[in-house]
């Protein structure tokens, strides 16, 4: 009698990952529209038609056309390869500033939650100041202390983060510190970190999955916001927030194009984000394994 092997396990990463794109085509189309920003990060300014900061004032305010996909901008720049360039830009300062506020608040909320005592009330403390303020007006007030340069954008950003990743761990950490899965792994002889890192913290990633896809689009928001008001990326360095801030001049005039294209690119990056929450969240999660 002859015994057919059995196919592959599909309980591997990346047949995990493709299980999760088949099963939900949102979670799809957003990994899609992930995939078309970075690849506009990437390689956007090797391929736009122009330079993002070659001015031509014969054709300032020129209306979308076949030569200019977004039209031109009051000092004649094609606003298609504004846009374009751009995309580097604001994925990295979105990007580092959900990593560093996910690595600090991460840190942070393990400790408190794990120890407890005074520690934890001592950070409680510190997160309740800061969610005391608006946390656009912390970062206004951050950025105009420290200046307008794009380190110090990240910096602001990631610290009105940071409470949401802290709380969110300490409460995953708190709850489990003391479950048998816990108490196993210490018996095992196995250290506080390693315990921490390698077996509580790992149940409390699904729902930090969505909280990082959430903040990325709030830390483009936010970038954005900053240098719409001037206190972001100054000009003329492409930056969603500035084209729209400039654009918005022209809009009683009739140059429609020059907010709506940069502002369309803004609202889609945020919808895109946020759509990754699930999907994340699904991939990380060791209980949704297939």
């Amino acid at each position: 009698m002859t015994v057919q092997a059995d196919p592959p396990a599909r309980s591997g990463t990346m047949g995990h990952v493709a299980y999760v794109l088949r099963e939900n085509p949102v979670t799809a189309l957003s990994f899609a529209l992930f995939a078309f920003f970075l690849g506009s990060a990437l390689f956007g300014p090797m391929l736009v038609p122009y330079d993002p900061l070659a001015t031509e004032a014969a054709i300032a305010l020129q209306p979308p056309s076949a030569a200019h996909w977004f039209g031109t901008d009051s000092l004649g720049r094609d606003v298609f390869s504004r846009v374009i360039v751009a995309t580097r830009l604001d994925l990295v300062i979105s990007v580092a500033a959900v990593a560093l506020s996910f690595v600090v608040g991460s840190v942070l909320g393990a400790v408190a939650g794990y120890r407890g005592g005074w520690t934890d009330i001592i950070l409680n403390r510190v997160l309740d100041t800061i969610m005391a303020f608006p946390l656009f007006v912390l970062a206004m007030g951050i950025v105009a202390a420290l200046g307008n340069s794009v380190a110090n954008i990240i910096y602001a950003t990631a610290i009105i983060n940071v409470p949401f990743y802290a709380r969110l761990v300490r409460a995953e950490v708190n709850i489990r510190r003391e479950a048998g899965f816990t108490q196993a792994a210490k018996l095992a002889g196995n250290s506080d970190a390693r315990v921490v890192a390698f077996h509580i913290f790992p149940n409390a990633l699904p729902p930090m999955m969505v909280q990082v896809s959430l903040n990325l689009g709030w830390a483009i928001l936010n970038a954005a916001g900053l240098s719409f008001i001037g206190l972001g990326v100054r000009p003329p360095t492409p930056e969603w927030g500035i084209m729209v801030a400039e654009g918005a001049n022209f809009i009683v005039s009739g140059e429609w194009w020059l907010a709506l294209f940069p502002g369309l690119w803004l609202m889609l990056a945020v919808f895109t984000f946020n759509l990754m929450g699930d999907g994340l969240r699904d991939i990380v999660d060791p209980r949704r394994r297939t």
